[in-house]
């Protein structure tokens, strides 16, 4: 334990005697609720918020706010949240991170802090892993804040903005992590105020907050559009690489480091590489691009497994969760190694994308005022949350005793022994009748077990990233007497393993049989639901007996994970709320943790004694040895971690300033001061630039004039200011140009003006710098990558990186700015407009009330884009946007020509013509769309109305999201539908 860890240690003790108050107050006021009605109890809410009102803080109301909200759940929910439910509320509202054991009912503890913050009125932000969550939680704990009075909405992808935005309104508002990232972006890639939908970052609390901050860090959310590239190279490199050959100390073509996950290629293989290609020498300038998809196609060959880091479906490259073996669709590796891959498969190449919007999750959750998470899995990185997102860890202590036993790891020479040994132990205790679930780390370690299980003819469930769409079924009756469950990793989180099997599921499971489905047959379905769920929960309390005896649930681990906390994930689905249980991991010295970072001694202690392959192994060195390895691995992800958020704060600055004055243009705010300053900075640059060598006889005046002239329509000429300042060119002096110029330009624009009208120019202002900003912003973002890509050779001139990608960084960004200043001020005189007056539609209406159309050559709608792409860390499988968009109902953009040539294109400072980077940076969809893929020509419209239908979630007589086949009003809809928390 490091020493910030111990500090941070310290004062946990602190916090926990402070919640343990706090719940005692809150339990001591309780009995002031437990006899109000329905109506005065709801009423509390406006009470509430007029004291907040008149002064007092929400840290005043916590008790009475606790205490209502606890006896609205016990009415609602027909479940009163115990006292360490109480503790782990007050812990989020403080803005810590409440670890909390599986089973212990975070999702009703946090609907104590969520409503006590949303009495603010600046609305709560609840981040789930996926979608199926948001809605889950959002339709039952929502239920809860409607009968306080306030409004839930959740925001899904592929919907339109008026639906984000009613979502946003409302005081509580649920979501994943990336929906909430990429809203965030797509605001900021808004062309009118009207597609604006979030409306700040008040208060946030993240669920499964380690696998969201911390395992996901690693991976920014992108927005990307096309971008041109040959996908001929990656073809052609791709049957280049698979005939070298990879080798050791310069023996092979090229050498691989599997633990740092890199290539070299070696000098041999260059010489192969330039033979097929019939190339000199592949390092010259010219052919600089080919290096990249040569070390892609190595990479993809080497680095890259299929069913392990992606599998092939239907022709198309699908990565897989390394967390939770999950297919993550609509989600492609960046910088063409996707198309690497692809090429390797033989599957179709798809086009590159360039990065059109793009923030980390780090720095996306410290724009929230107040943060706050739960897990059951953080304290072991309780210095990295305090460090990058100012929040402490307080351990939640468990409302009954944890009675799981933890056995000793089994270790096995070979990975044939022990998965022979991994089966025996399964046929035994599925033979007793005990359930089991086994947790994989890969799709094809999945598969191969559950090839052994059938032979050996013991009946299995499978969930991996192959059978997504049964997740929820073959979770919920995991823990079913003699059930053997192999997962990949243990997805599912979210939905309890409960003893005996879901009562639910089986009941709708036996309706769907008889052919009753819930839509169709609304009145049969639920007549017969409530004859047989008695039958069924009678069942399964009986199950559940048996299966207690049995020794609970066993968690049998194939294979230890890289991070501690994923091992501890999969043993927390046992033992929950004090239900007995059991976890073991069977390991071998071939499983790729042990291959990475072994030694070898074990192997030869092992070949010295003769030790046959089915004995297992119970080694101290073999335990330290696995730990070295875990810690090595976390420490090398942290760093790498650290690494992306030292570069994304560059980039965060300067994001900052490019949104601010994004958000000022879409807030219709007055430009013409900012634009006649931009007049005046160019004007003086262009001169200081002809001017600032040599006496004035030798500036070249003229070049300046005719610079100028491309910049603006110039009305005075270079004679008449030599006569003004005595009649010769000597006579000239810098400040006497730039001061005489400065008043020709702003002529020349008050006549512009004139021409056009204030508010025709007005809103030519806002078109035209907001188009701009998001070009030069767009190339911007281009040139950081590259840098980016090559800053780390910088190490080698013993410089830091990072501080070279600081410096740089700045000074293109500084350019940048210039530019946009540039391009905007010549755009602004050099553009062919023309001004359509709006028609009266009846004698009454006034012709102010209407806007003026502003149309230009190159400046009208903006056509459709189609193929954005969102690129996102993905816990659970949701990229946070699914295959098909919908197009935007809202007005769409005006647009300038965005990649073609700019009327009357500006000269630079000093005489020189501007000359910008040519490429296609895909621009901003007029359609304004919420999820990547082919747009919809239809937009689907949101119909909120009331309170119950601002939660976005399901009608009444729809199926409940939980999946358990029962209609919502019977499920989660119901008073007491669920035992889950």
């Amino acid at each position: 334990m490091s020493i910030l860890e111990k500090v941070l240690r310290a004062g946990e003790g602190r916090m926990v005697r402070r919640l343990k108050a706090i719940a005692a107050a809150v339990n001591s006021i309780e009995d002031d609720y437990v006899n109000l009605t329905d109506e005065e109890l709801s009423g509390m809410t406006e009470q509430f918020r007029e004291r907040l009102a008149e002064g007092e803080t929400l840290d005043d109301l916590l008790p009475e706010a606790f205490a209502v909200c606890r006896e609205a759940a016990a009415r609602v929910l027909g479940q009163r949240p115990y006292d360490v439910q109480v503790m782990g509320g007050a812990a989020l509202h403080f803005g810590n991170i409440a670890e909390m054991k599986t089973g212990e009912g975070k999702t009703l503890t946090s609907v104590m802090p969520v409503y006590l913050n949303a009495l603010s009125g600046k609305g709560v932000h609840v981040v789930t892993v996926n979608d199926y969550l948001a809605q889950r939680d959002a339709a039952w704990m929502g239920r809860v804040h409607q009968f306080l009075g306030l409004s839930v909405g959740v925001v899904l992808p592929n919907r339109p903005a008026s639906e984000h935005r009613a979502a946003y309104e409302c005081d509580i508002t649920y979501g994943t992590n990336n929906e909430f990232g990429f809203d965030y972006l797509r605001d900021n890639m808004a062309w009118s105020k009207d597609e604006l939908v979030q409306r700040g970052h008040n208060f946030a609390v993240v669920d499964e907050v380690d696998s969201i901050l911390i395992d996901e860090a690693r991976t920014p959310l992108i927005i990307s559009g096309p971008a041109e590239h040959s996908a001929r190279w990656y073809g052609e490199f791709a049957a280049v690489v698979a005939r070298l050959q990879s080798g050791k100390d310069g023996e092979g073509d090229y050498e691989v480091d599997y633990a740092k996950r890199t290539i070299a290629v070696t000098e041999r293989g260059v010489a192969k590489v330039e033979d097929r290609l019939g190339i000199d020498n592949l390092y010259e300038s010219v052919n600089t691009p080919l290096v990249g998809y040569l070390n892609n196609a190595i990479k993809a060959k080497e680095l890259y497994k299929r069913d392990k880091d992606y599998i092939v479906s239907d022709g198309e490259v699908l990565i897989v969760d390394e967390f939770t073996g999950r297919i993550l669709h609509g989600r492609r590796y960046n910088e063409g190694m996707h198309q690497a891959i692809e090429a390797k498969e033989g599957v179709e190449i798809k086009q590159e994308n360039q990065t059109l919007a793009t923030i980390t999750l780090q720095n996306y959750f410290r724009l929230y005022d107040k943060l706050s998470g739960m897990t059951g899995t953080a304290q072991t990185e309780a210095g990295e949350f305090n460090k990058v997102y100012k929040v402490g860890v307080v351990t939640i202590p468990t409302h009954r005793p944890m009675v799981r036993q933890d056995r000793a790891d089994v270790i096995y020479k070979t990975e044939k022994a022990k998965f022979n040994a991994v089966i025996e132990d399964i046929a035994e205790r599925h033979q007793a009748g005990q359930p089991v679930l086994v947790g994989t780390v890969s799709v094809e370690n999945s598969e191969i077990l559950s090839q052994l299980l059938r032979r050996r003819g013991i009946p299995h469930s499978v969930l991996n990233a192959k059978f997504h769409a049964r997740e929820a079924e073959i979770v919920a009756q995991a823990g079913r007497k003699g059930a053997v469950t192999v997962a990949t990793n243990m997805a599912g989180r979210g939905t309890d393993i409960l003893l005996g099997g879901n009562p639910e599921f089986l009941a709708a499971s036996e309706l769907r049989q008889r052919g009753l489905d819930p839509e169709e047959h609304a009145e049969e379905y639920d007549k017969a639901m409530e004859e047989v769920l008695p039958k069924w929960k009678q069942a399964c309390d009986a199950e559940a007996e048996e299966v207690a005896a049995a020794g609970g649930l066993y968690v049998l681990g194939t294979e230890r994970h890289e991070s501690r906390r994923i091992d501890n994930q999969l043993r927390g689905r046992s033992g929950r709320q004090g239900d007995p249980g059991e976890s073991r991991f069977y390991l071998s010295l071939q499983d790729e943790l042990m291959k990475r970072f072994r030694s070898g001694a074990v192997e030869a202690v092992m070949e010295r004694f003769n030790i046959p392959e089915d004995v297992p192994i119970e080694s101290k060195m073999v335990t330290r040895q696995i730990k070295s390895a875990q810690a090595q691995i976390e420490g090398q992800n942290a760093e790498i971690r650290k690494n992306v958020l030292k570069y994304d704060e560059v980039m965060n600055k300067q994001r900052q300033v490019i949104y601010a004055e994004r958000l000022r243009v879409l807030n219709g705010e007055d430009l013409s001061e900012q634009v006649r300053n931009m007049i005046d900075d160019m004007v003086e640059a262009y001169v200081r630039g002809a001017t600032s060598d040599g006496y004035a006889e030798d500036w070249d005046l003229d070049q300046l004039w005719t610079s100028l002239k491309q910049l603006y329509p110039v009305g005075i000429t270079i004679e008449e200011m030599e006569e003004e300042a005595g009649g010769s060119r000597g006579s000239l002096d810098a400040d006497f140009l730039i001061s005489r110029f400065k008043e020709d330009a702003n002529a020349a624009y008050d006549r512009r003006e004139e021409q056009l009208g204030a508010e025709g120019t007005r809103q030519l202002e806002r078109m035209v710098l907001l188009q701009v900003i998001d070009r030069k912003w767009r190339e911007h973002l281009y040139e950081m990558d590259y840098l980016q890509e090559g800053i780390t050779l910088r190490a080698y001139a013993q410089r830091d990186p990072v501080v070279e990608y600081q410096r740089e960084g700045f000074a293109m960004f500084t350019t940048m700015m210039e530019g946009i200043k540039e391009e905007t001020v010549g755009f602004l005189y050099n553009l062919d407009v023309q001004v359509n007056e709006p028609e009266p539609e009846a004698e009454e209406v006034q012709l102010l009330d209407k806007p003026v159309e502003i149309r230009a050559k190159g400046l009208g709608r903006a056509p459709q884009q189609q193929g954005l792409q969102y690129s996102a860390p993905t816990i659970d499988g949701e990229a946070g946007a699914g295959a098909v968009a919908v197009q935007r109902e809202d007005q769409q953009a005006p647009a300038l020509g965005i990649g073609g040539p700019a009327p009357a294109a500006p000269a630079a400072p000093g005489g020189t013509a501007p000359s910008a980077p040519q490429r296609s940076a895909g621009h901003r969809p007029a359609g304004a769309q919420r999820g990547p893929g082919v747009a919809s020509s239809t937009a689907r419209q949101a119909a909120v109305t009331g309170q119950a239908a601002a939660s976005n979630g399901p009608s009444r007589n729809a199926p409940c999201p939980c999946g358990s086949g029962r209609k919502y009003k019977r499920c989660h809809g119901a008073p007491g539908g669920t035992s889950a928390s």
